[in-house]
């Protein structure tokens, strides 16, 4: 079992330790899109619908370095396989606070940035 906060809270399903676990002004950096999500809200909101898009997620492996931690994950998104990376670095207090995701292969990345895409629409339609 990882000690790793936020692979901890991913695996336990847990958004509330997720969130915990992002500092207030976190910035991510998608796959899937060009502009970053920034701030703590806006990527919890991204984190709670990739919680409902994701099926089988689990993490495979766990990269440790000076100043960044990596998760690297395997998930399906409809039919498709996605392999990804999460790339974590953290500010003083260890908190994450610059994250990047990469998926692949391709059609995967197609297939997450579809059902991504409407979700994240109709939430900031309902704000």
């Amino acid at each position: 079992m990882s000690a790793d906060p936020f692979r901890a809270a991913v695996e336990a399903r847990d958004l509330d330790a997720m969130a915990a676990a992002l500092a207030p002004g976190v910035v991510l950096h998608s796959p899937v899109t060009f502009k970053p999500f920034e701030g703590r809200a806006a990527v919890a909101q991204l984190l709670a619908i990739l919680l409902e898009i994701f099926e089988d997620f689990h993490y495979t492996d766990e990269l440790a370095g000076e100043g960044a931690h990596a998760l690297v994950f395997r998930a399906r998104v409809g039919e498709r396989t996605v392999e990804g990376l999460d790339l974590l670095r953290r500010d003083a207090s260890g908190l994450i606070d610059d994250f990047t995701v990469m998926v692949r292969p391709l059609s995967a990345a197609i297939a997450l940035a579809e059902a991504v895409g409407p979700r994240l629409a109709a939430a900031a339609a309902a704000r």
